[in-house]
């Protein structure tokens, strides 16, 4: 289980675990929790009062400090997973629903013609259709896109690189996502 750790101002900063939630709460770096209880982790006793030092995680903990990030600026990195996730795993050619070992990362202008690696050049494709485009462009190989590619926005990317979500985390996250996300159901 991981908890989703946010900035102050309530931007997305990483997913961390338990143990390194409670070290934020423990070293009163939580300004404010939302979502659901997950853990607690009980401690030893106080000397003097006797009391049993208690700490609650929430899933969702926003900690001090303010990141030297403009949020807009960030390109999330490319990982097949994500890629395959973003495309909802369909086939960018197609239209075919796949499993993830049935796809493959498919470069709009190949590598051959001096494509990049980035989020707007590459969809997903399952294996027949990116064998058949092989070195070409969609128009060289007369098979048009079905869907165009996009850089994933901050909070898209954070759905997209955990695999499970809590249920009050995936609502925070959607919440902030733009209406035109292919994330949106």
């Amino acid at each position: 289980m991981k908890v989703l750790k946010l900035s102050a101002q309530g931007l997305p900063q990483s997913w961390i675990s338990l143990e390194q939630a409670v070290i934020h709460y423990a070293s009163q770096e939580v300004r404010w929790e939302a979502g659901a209880r997950v853990a607690i982790f009980r401690g030893g006793h106080n000397a003097i009062t006797g009391q049993q030092s208690v700490i609650e995680v929430n899933s969702i903990i926003g900690t001090r400090g303010v990141p030297n990030i403009n949020p807009f600026e960030l390109k999330p990195g490319l990982t097949n997973t994500k890629l395959f996730a973003r495309d909802r795993n369909v086939c960018a050619y197609c239209g075919g629903l796949f499993t993830e070992l049935e796809l493959t990362r498919e470069h709009i202008i190949p590598f051959a013609q001096k494509g990049p690696d980035t989020w707007m050049n590459v969809v997903t494709a399952c294996r027949s259709c990116n064998h058949r485009k092989s070195s070409r462009t969609p128009e060289q190989a007369r098979m048009p896109l079905l869907y165009t590619p996009y850089v994933p926005t901050l909070w898209e990317d954070f759905i997209l690189r955990n695999r499970r979500i809590l249920s009050d985390q995936m609502e925070f996250l959607m919440a902030h996502l733009p209406k035109n996300s292919r994330l949106i159901a």
